[in-house]
């Protein structure tokens, strides 16, 4: 087992089964703005980099003149339905009772408003120091700019510190930052694409992060 110091997580696909809700509201949008909607498994590949991002791929290269009236109808949306069919992914508790002595961190793309009224809803807000969303700061992941100051802030080691997400950004804020990666098989990319990365470490769930990790 690898001792650990610092946690941190990633939030959709990782913490929560939050995938339903983004494609339900992003294909709201496209249907508010007469646009064609878009499968399920599309959808989720434009997920990771930002909700600019997200509906920037959402809208193609044809429909980017309504990116702004696209964002609004989004942000309005998802606000509303967020939660209507977002859960904890399985163990989420029992992996983050497990860590209690370890210090943890969220850093997620999600603007940080979605993200702490996810969290305070799901009743998991207070396992964590701290919640990083992509409003947060200057940088997005994986941006090693973004992480940087916070190792710095906690003293961390680099060598005992892990980054757990679903996401390719996840691997890369590691690797470019220089801490451990581990990479979650079973979120919103598919996992070949995550073990091309060649993460430190890969779980097909979060319960095996006690089995790996003390």
């Amino acid at each position: 087992m690898k001792h650990i110091e610092l946690m941190i997580f990633d939030l959709d696909g990782t913490l929560v089964n939050s995938g339903g809700d983004i494609v339900a509201s992003v294909n709201y949008t496209l249907k508010t703005l007469d646009i064609r909607t878009k499968s399920q498994e599309e959808i989720l590949t434009f997920v990771g980099d930002g909700v600019d991002k997200m509906i920037e791929r959402a809208l193609g290269k044809d429909f980017q003149h309504l990116f702004d009236r696209a964002m609004e109808i989004f942000s309005d949306y998802y606000a509303r339905h967020m939660l209507d069919t977002t859960c904890l992914c399985d163990y989420v508790i029992e992996v983050l009772d497990h860590f209690h002595e370890k210090k943890k961190f969220i850093i997620t793309n999600k603007r940080k408003y979605f993200t702490v009224k996810m969290t305070d809803a799901l009743g998991i807000s207070k396992y964590f120091e701290e919640i990083i969303g992509a409003d947060s700061t200057a940088y997005k992941k994986p941006d090693p700019r973004l992480f940087i100051p916070l190792l710095e802030r906690v003293n961390a080691v680099y060598n005992d510190t892990v980054m757990i997400g679903d996401g390719i950004n996840d691997i890369m804020l590691a690797k470019n930052t220089g801490v451990l990666s581990c990479a979650l098989l079973n979120g919103l990319t598919r996992r070949d694409i995550l073990l091309g990365l060649e993460p430190d470490y890969a779980c097909e769930g979060l319960r095996e992060l006690i089995k790996i990790f003390d």
